[in-house]
């Protein structure tokens, strides 16, 4: 399993995602799913991949054998980022079909969903999700992210908090307290942890950080996190029978004592 994100904002893009791809007993494996395209100064693709390792890789390795080949069609010939996407879409489809009868009838599905994003000289920069039917769908005003792999745990801080107008800082921790709580929730996500912002008309990766389990900002970002979310939930409002229940037990306790009194008296 995996959880990778993607986030676009005013300032530029934030990209995330752990390293995991298989966990069990005695098994757990870690493979990067965040890869890098770029021509100097006039093009960047960051893809970031779900699914089939096979598939995934398979495609990555196309996509950079035909960007370096400079085959028609190519991430080094698309104009605008939505024909990156529909390339990316129709090389998944592709690499999907060569394997997917052999691995069906081993009851293991070919199948790998991936975002793009990134930024092509005048043009803004976006991000798309592909799907493994070769469709993509991108970003709105009221969710400015989007999700592949075990999404449902790092969903909700988010929505609460994420916003087109959200600062590249800002986003990139959101992003990562994300990650944090799928892992949290589901073994099969794990470290280490990769991050990258990229800052609108860079076209440059200068912001990369790969965060390891002990990582000493990764694990005072958790500790910082946990504890006021903690804080928070104990300073939310109270029911009214709550204090009713507290005023009754004061009460009890007033009494018992009471009777404890006069019982020592009489003695």
């Amino acid at each position: 399993m995996t959880y990778c994100v993607a986030i676009k904002l005013e300032e530029g893009l934030v990209f995330a995602s752990d390293s995991r791809t298989n966990a069990g007993v005695d098994q757990v494996s870690t493979y990067s799913k965040m890869h890098t395209f770029e021509t100097e100064g006039e093009r960047l693709f960051m893809v970031l991949t779900a699914g089939n390792l096979a598939t995934t890789q398979a495609v990555i390795n196309r996509l950079k054998r035909e960007m370096e080949e400079g085959i028609e069609g190519s991430f080094g010939d698309a104009s605008h980022m939505s024909e990156a996407a529909e390339y990316l879409g129709r090389v998944n489809r592709e690499e999907q079909e060569k394997h997917s009868e052999a691995l069906s009838k081993s009851g293991i599905a070919a199948e790998a969903t991936l975002i793009i994003g990134g930024q092509i000289r005048n043009d803004e920069p976006e991000i798309y999700r592909v799907y493994p039917q070769g469709n993509y769908i991108t970003t709105s005003t009221h969710t400015p992210f989007l999700q592949i792999g075990e999404s449902k745990y790092g969903k909700p801080i988010l929505d609460r908090i994420v916003t087109p107008e959200t600062g590249l800082g800002d986003a990139a921790r959101c992003a990562l307290v994300s990650i944090d709580s799928t892992i949290r929730s589901n073994v099969t996500v794990g470290p280490p942890i990769e991050v990258f912002v990229y800052e609108a008309g860079s076209f440059a990766f200068e912001h990369y950080l790969c965060l390891e389990a002990d990582n000493d900002y990764l694990r005072s970002l958790t500790h910082a996190w946990d504890e006021n979310i903690r804080k928070a939930f104990q300073e939310l409002p109270r029911f009214d029978w709550e204090a009713t229940r507290n005023r009754k037990r004061r009460g009890t306790l007033y009494h018992t004592r009471s009777d404890d009194e006069d019982r020592k008296s009489s003695r």
